[in-house]
C-alpha cells in the first residue's frame, strides 16, 4: 500500500478525534484526556498554532493514524526542541514502517532540533521503534503540576 504523511486538515476532524479517544484510553498514556482537550488540540493543529502541528498517515484514501508535535526550546540541549506528543497508528497498520517514515520526515523538516518523546516502558513495541530511530532513554523523572 502506498502511504503518505500529510498535514492535518478540517476534513480529518472526526477521524482524528475518534483515534484520540482510542489512544488516550489505552495503556500508552497515563491520562484519559477529554473531548474538550481533544477538540482544542485538533483546532491548534489545523489553525496555524506556532506550537502544535498535526500529521495524518494516509493510504489509498484511508486514514491509518495521526501524530502531533509540539515546538519548544531546550535549554538543556541549547537548541529548538520538538516533542512528539502523539503518535498513533491503527492496530492493523502497525509494523509497516510508518513510525520510522514519520521520524525521517520531521527530522528532515527540523534538522536543527532535538527530538523528545514520552513512552510507557511496558509499550515494548513502541520502545523498539523509538530505539531503532535513534532515541535514547534519559535517566530522570519528569514531573508536572
Amino acid at each position: 500500500m502506498k502511504t503518505t504523511i500529510r498535514a492535518m486538515k478540517e476534513a480529518d476532524r472526526r477521524a482524528v478525534l475518534e483515534m484520540m479517544k482510542v489512544f488516550y484510553s489505552s495503556d500508552a498514556v497515563h491520562t484519559n484526556g477529554s473531548a474538550q482537550i481533544f477538540e482544542a488540540d485538533f483546532e491548534n493543529c489545523i489553525n496555524g498554532s506556532p506550537y502544535l502541528a498535526g500529521y495524518i498517515f494516509e493510504g489509498e484514501g484511508e486514514i491509518l493514524g495521526y501524530a502531533m508535535i509540539a515546538r519548544s526550546f531546550s535549554t538543556e540541549f541549547g537548541k529548538p526542541c520538538i516533542w512528539i506528543e502523539d503518535l498513533y497508528l491503527k492496530e492493523e497498520f502497525r509494523g509497516l514502517g510508518l513510525g520510522s517514515a514519520f521520524f525521517k520526515l520531521i527530522e528532515g523538516e527540523n534538522p536543527e532540533c532535538i527530538f523528545r518523546l514520552e513512552v510507557e516502558e511496558e509499550n515494548e513495541r513502541a520502545v523498539a521503534v523509538y530505539r531503532k530511530n535513534g532515541f535514547e532513554v534519559l535517566p530522570y523523572m519528569e514531573m508536572k503540576k
